[in-house]
């Protein structure tokens, strides 16, 4: 946790050749410490964050900030840690001198710092998982409250890094979740944080880019949204606001080696398990259930396959699963899936992700130098 990191987290997918089944420590700036369930997320849009399909209205950001800054909160995480037992202790002699007590091991807490934000007025809240990650216990400082409320976890999903919260009250103020597909890069966005502790900083940028994958330690992003509205320790989990208030993205990460570089998680990925995570559901996510490796010189030789060949080789098909129900075999080459074309693992991967368990695709391979065609269930 104390290394320098070339992307530092505010805060997985692993990427590999496999797309196999997958039904998904105090935070990382530890050292800088300073009931009513919504049923779905339309549920929650159309109730508390019912802005949401609201027209998109630029504000004044001194005017957004007044608005949205009561529904964000501070995140204070904590884990108990038991210092060693000094090694002289070891010793009889010194066991005998200074009594059995002093060779007792200590605990301690160590507190990290995170952001979040309620999305209903029943007290939920929406952070990253690694703010919380290991935390024996949370609390949670909402604005205009004079103490800490103790918050527990009700879902969380390390490899999109989301975790809903929940505390006992009523009639907080919410954000409302806006469509962060919409959003076009160069578009004004203002990220609401608590940098290094410092309570409600706001900073003001632009969407510098979308869809960048990045790789934090074990944590594989693929789809994150790039601004240059400054993001710094603290900030993590915190809501990356359009012109109009709504929440676009959630604050994830930054550039340590570069100023103006920081990341966000698509609000949209958020609405994709938002019901999940509330119910306290893991997350369910599609799979082929096969091993793959992308095409290569060196393939192309073991296999004495033609110069030309591209695509994605099929190295095991796992059984029982819905690739091998398909007809897919060891040695098949994925050229197409639903008409789009595959060239490495990745997308193969990454385009399995993008749908739900139960839908059918269409897959073209190549088998003994012939063309053949398949329909996969996910599952």
């Amino acid at each position: 946790w104390w290394a320098s990191f070339s992307i530092v987290l505010i805060l997985g997918f692993l990427l590999g050749g496999a797309v196999v089944a997958k039904n998904s420590d105090i935070p990382f700036f530890k050292a800088l410490t300073g009931d009513s369930k919504i049923q779905s997320v339309e549920a929650s849009q159309s109730k508390d964050s019912s802005a949401a399909t609201a027209s998109y209205q630029p504000m004044n950001v001194a005017d957004m900030v007044e608005k949205a800054g009561p529904a964000v909160v501070n995140v204070e995480s904590q884990i108990k840690v038991s210092s060693g037992v000094d090694p002289y202790m070891n010793d009889p002699f010194f066991r005998d001198f200074f009594g059995n007590n002093f060779s007792q091991p200590q605990s301690r807490y160590e507190t990290g710092i995170g952001t979040g934000f309620l999305i209903s007025s029943d007290g939920y809240i929406i952070t990253n998982q690694h703010v919380i990650d290991g935390a024996d216990k949370i609390t949670v400082q909402v604005p205009n409250k004079k103490s800490k409320l103790t918050a527990k976890v009700i879902g969380q999903d390390s490899e999109l890094d989301l975790a809903v919260l929940k505390i006992d009250g009523s009639g907080y103020p919410t954000l409302s979740l806006g469509n962060s597909d919409k959003m076009r890069v160069g578009d004004g966005v203002v990220a609401i944080g608590e940098p290094y502790g410092l309570d409600h900083t706001v900073t003001t940028g632009v969407v510098s880019a979308k869809g960048r994958p990045v790789t934090i330690e074990n944590r594989n992003y693929k789809n994150l949204i790039q601004t240059d509205a400054a993001i710094n320790p603290g900030n993590s989990g915190g809501p990356l606001l359009n012109m109009s208030g709504q929440v676009i993205g959630i604050n994830t990460a930054v550039n340590a080696q570069a100023q103006g570089i920081g990341f966000a998680i698509p609000i949209n990925t958020v609405n994709d398990v938002l019901s999940q995570l509330m119910s306290g559901s893991k997350i369910v996510r599609p799979y082929m259930g096969v091993q793959m490796t992308d095409i290569n010189q060196d393939v192309i030789s073991q296999l004495n396959l033609a110069a030309d060949t591209t695509g994605v080789l099929v190295v095991k098909v796992l059984p029982g699963t819905p690739a091998a129900k398909a007809g897919l075999t060891e040695g098949d080459i994925i050229k197409k899936i639903d008409d789009k074309t595959m060239t490495e693992s990745t997308e193969v991967q990454n385009y399995i992700e993008s749908k739900k368990v139960g839908q059918r695709i269409s897959l073209q391979v190549q088998r003994n130098g012939n063309q053949a065609g398949l329909l996969l269930t996910l599952a």
